[in-house]
């Protein structure tokens, strides 16, 4: 695979489109495809990416909106607690070490 297919384009609208590099850039094409792709785009994943490839994407990455990581949880079969976006965070309001 040397370049992506033009119907990815619309899922790239804040990069130069052609400078992306399918190989060097693998995470960042699954990030945007397990979050805004089509029926399509996530086809052609399908194809050109494997399953564990996806997963670690999903289990690691950041930006997934809670709706999505969910959806992808389930179709690769990964528990919800393991996936990073997914984790409770610590706290909402930070904690005041010095009050003054």
């Amino acid at each position: 695979m040397k370049k992506l297919p033009v119907f990815l384009k619309s899922f790239f609208w804040d990069v130069e489109f052609s400078k992306i590099d399918p190989k060097e850039n693998r995470v960042y094409i699954l990030k945007r495809i397990l979050e805004f792709g089509d029926e399509q785009a996530v086809s052609w994943m399908w194809e050109n990416f494997n399953k564990q490839e996806i997963k670690d994407v999903l289990l690691h990455g950041r930006g997934f909106t809670k709706k999505s990581a969910n959806f992808w949880a389930l179709i690769l079969d990964v528990p919800k607690e393991k996936i990073l976006c997914l984790k409770q965070r610590l706290s909402k309001a930070p904690k005041i070490i010095w009050p003054y």
